[in-house]
């Protein structure tokens, strides 16, 4: 009779396990917008203080959103938790039961519900419009999942990216957020000085978009030459220390400035380039960080300001400055992604020196030092043109891959012309594997 009732106990604790195992994968997929199915659950972005913020989509109005953590972080206090976030890692004014679920069952909830969205930022001032709508384009051709642009610029250029933007066919698949350039007001007037008038503004992205978990971050003047979700794909990559991810500044040292002229701490060998950054911003949002100022660690938000006054007399490219003396001291948060992924005219305007874009290709193009614009750089400004006048829905290869070889075999005369094939090599790929999606339905 005792061994009975011990088996009869036994059984009764592991109905009752089941039962609450049951009701927690219920209460997370009712989270989940209901009918599933691909649809999107959507909810403003906190408001910066101050700040007016205009949404929109092709052909509709639309609020920012943050897909992945958007109920974790509205039950816990907008610390989103993770399998690499322990419950009893947890801050002591975080809500415990729910996020303890969380902490358990979150694991398997990612690899079965993998975010639909990608969180795409931009900042644009001065007569940068053309060329931010055109990396916007390059982003848009290739990509197969939804995109949500983020894009910070002056008031003045409001009005024409929406009128653009909101005739891009593409509803449903991609959606933007307007922002004002905003920086701390008791320090707005030397942020707004450092480097160019608004270069310092990514800085302040994981404080700003408070609801958004990942991000990727470019400058104006990158061209994606295939799919956003490629880069995208990094993050699971990233280790439990890793918060964010960039591509070396010079792959040659006899070339790299930092490693010549820097009078300041940096990245590795030759330092990082910010013109591409990966980002995930919950894990940014919750790091210390170790600096050489003061023994205490210090957050993202409290280290910024001490690092500028510090160094703002030795430093020569602002914000990317700032972010090679944070992954100096940090270099275990750092992922490092290769050059093909960030590619500028230093890889070829001195011969070739970029090995993995020699091999597959250029995956991202960077014209920084102007490029696009001039003739000093050709190549650049061939691929530029290319898909700025490239019509959506126009035939890939009769109207841009095939006339934009016919340019770049007319500047061969240059550095970067005598490799022109690893301009289209990846470019080539991509347009073939679109079309091969497209034959499939997808």
């Amino acid at each position: 009779m005792r061994r009975f009732a011990r088996v009869a106990l036994l059984c009764l604790g592991c109905a009752v396990c089941s039962l609450l195992y049951g009701l927690s994968q219920l209460a997370l997929s009712l989270e989940q917008e209901p009918g599933g199915g691909g649809r999107e659950r959507q909810a403003r972005d906190p408001a910066t203080p101050g700040a007016r913020r205009q949404a929109g989509s092709a052909g509709r109005s639309e609020a920012g959103t943050g897909r992945l953590f958007l109920s974790y972080s509205v039950r816990c206090k907008n610390l989103s938790v993770s399998f690499w976030n322990s419950y009893w890692m947890l801050p002591s004014d975080v809500c415990g039961m729910n996020c303890f679920w969380e902490a358990a069952f979150r694991y398997d909830y990612m690899k079965t519900h993998p975010s639909e969205k990608m969180h795409l930022a931009v900042v644009a001032c001065g007569e940068r419009l053309e060329e931010t709508v055109t990396m916007l384009r390059s982003a848009i051709i290739f990509s197969i999942k939804p995109l949500h642009f983020h894009i910070f610029a002056e008031d003045q250029l409001h009005e024409s990216f929406k009128d653009i933007l909101d005739e891009f066919p593409y509803e449903g698949k991609v959606n933007y957020t307007l922002y004002p350039i905003t920086f701390p007001s008791e320090s707005a007037a030397e942020w707004k000085k450092l480097f160019k008038p608004c270069a310092s503004q990514r800085l302040f992205l994981p404080l700003i978009l408070r609801n958004v978990d990942s991000l990727l971050y470019v400058d104006t003047d990158i061209l994606f030459l295939r799919p956003v979700d490629d880069i995208w794909s990094f993050l699971r990559k990233f280790n439990s220390t890793q918060i964010a991810a960039m591509a070396p500044e010079h792959e040659e040292p006899r070339i790299g400035w930092y490693n010549r002229f820097a009078r300041h701490p940096y990245y590795g060998v030759t330092g990082i380039n910010s013109g591409v950054m990966l980002m995930n911003m919950t894990r940014i949002r919750r790091k210390y960080f170790k600096n050489d100022m003061t023994p205490v660690r210090l957050q993202w938000g409290e280290i910024l300001m001490p690092l500028l006054k510090k160094y703002k007399l030795n430093i020569t490219w602002g914000d990317q400055d700032l972010l090679n003396i944070m992954f100096f001291h940090n270099p275990e948060s750092l992922y490092v992604f290769p050059c093909q992924w960030n590619y500028r005219p230093d890889h070829c305007i001195y011969g070739s020196n970029c090995k993995a874009a020699e091999e597959e290709g250029i995956f991202i193009l960077h014209g920084n030092r102007g490029v696009y614009h001039d003739d000093k750089q050709p190549t650049f400004r061939a691929v530029y043109e290319a898909i700025k006048n490239y019509s959506f829905g126009d035939d890939l290869v009769h109207s841009l891959l095939q006339p934009l070889e016919r340019e770049l075999k007319k500047t061969t005369h240059t550095y970067c012309g005598r490799v022109y094939k690893v301009f289209i090599k990846q470019l080539t790929k991509s347009i073939r594997d679109l079309y091969a999606r497209r034959s499939k339905g997808r």
